[in-house]
């Protein structure tokens, strides 16, 4: 898992040039000529969250309707709704998942537009779609996804503004941008503040994690992986949902992982923090909004400020997930290791899960 941890800056560099850079651009223009009316996402686990993400984007740069498919009611409920004018991207990092191979074929059959995003080119996904985009990981070792969920963020990325420039190329500032990402990717990893921050949770019985807007998925998958690999009890809440009535659980005995961005979604959570200060939650704060926080007493002297803060480069919101999740995975490996867990061999885990 540290290892591959450590390979996506490298991975990010990978996928920028040209030998895989170029076919994204081809299947976004594939599909920009299409002009599908909304979009349908399939996934499963982590890389369900890749696909949130995607829907994030979709919506707010295409304009786009978008929403994530339930793959049970195409294959335990025999449902075939009606797909004509939609794009239907199937996301999986071996692409051997039946259902979601399922979900593709059928929604090809209805008459959508398919594409399947995976790291698995000769999967039973990509075998299923019409289109394919090869996130180019490579092997991974570990059981816990870490450097093929970023990895997908980034093609998912790639292939949504290419879809908006409508043949498939990025503008100069986009892929300027882009290009960064590896150098930003590796100052992040070098940062050792996350590793220390672990013993805070050895004892931890439950954890929360929240975030809005483009800073939810990474709640999502940072759950996810605490989940995997410490077998800690972590609840994922949008901010607005926390404040819809899961905020009554939270207290001091509770941590409280917010993904705080720079953008609009991490201005939003501003409110969220002020809350959980009020129920002095203990709260660790993650991403460029967080920097700017900081840790310790803020507002009233009945409310307090995150107990700690892991502040990452600050880039345009869309790109923050890439680097966001980053400090998430470092914590969720070095909190197993604290609690004497083998973060490579969770148990009753394997690298493929094969549902219907």
């Amino acid at each position: 898992m540290a290892a591959d941890i450590a390979e996506q800056p490298a991975g990010y560099a990978r996928l920028l040039q040209p030998a895989y850079a170029d076919p994204i651009a081809e299947v976004a223009a594939a599909i920009a000529a299409r002009r599908p009316r909304h979009v349908v996402f399939t996934a499963r686990g982590t890389s369900d969250h890749a696909a949130l993400y995607a829907a994030y984007l979709t919506e707010i740069r295409l304009g786009l309707p978008a929403g994530l498919a339930s793959p049970s009611a195409v294959t335990l409920f025999g449902a075939r709704p009606d797909l004509r004018d939609a794009l239907v991207v199937g996301v999986s990092q071996s692409g051997g998942s039946p259902d979601l191979a399922e979900v593709l074929a059928v929604a090809r059959e209805q008459g959508a537009l398919t594409v399947a995003v995976t790291n698995t080119p000769e999967s039973p996904l990509a075998a299923a779609a019409e289109l394919t985009v090869d996130i180019a990981a490579g092997h991974e070792r570990a059981v816990a996804a870490t450097k093929t969920y970023t990895a997908e963020l980034l093609a998912l990325l790639m292939l949504v503004e290419g879809i908006r420039a409508g043949d498939g190329t990025l503008p100069s500032d986009e892929r300027a941008a882009l290009d960064a990402l590896p150098g930003l990717a590796d100052r992040v990893l070098a940062d050792p503040t996350a590793a220390e921050l672990a013993p805070r949770y050895r004892f931890a019985a439950r954890l929360v994690t929240t975030g809005r807007g483009y800073g939810y998925p990474t709640a999502r998958e940072t759950a996810l992986k605490l989940m995997e690999t410490s077998y800690l009890p972590a609840l994922a809440f949008s901010g607005a949902d926390l404040l819809h009535g899961p905020l009554a659980m939270t207290d001091p005995d509770v941590p409280v992982l917010a993904v705080v961005g720079s953008g609009p979604g991490g201005t939003a959570m501003r409110d969220v923090l002020r809350r959980l200060g009020e129920r002095r939650a203990d709260v660790l704060a993650i991403g460029a909004g967080a920097a700017a926080i900081g840790a310790g007493p803020a507002g009233p002297a009945a409310v307090t400020g995150p107990a700690a803060v892991i502040g990452v480069p600050d880039v345009d919101e869309r790109y923050a997930p890439l680097l966001d999740i980053l400090p998430a995975q470092q914590l969720a490996l070095a909190l197993a290791l604290a609690r004497g867990e083998d973060p490579d061999a969770p148990r009753g885990l394997a690298k493929v899960t094969s549902t219907r």
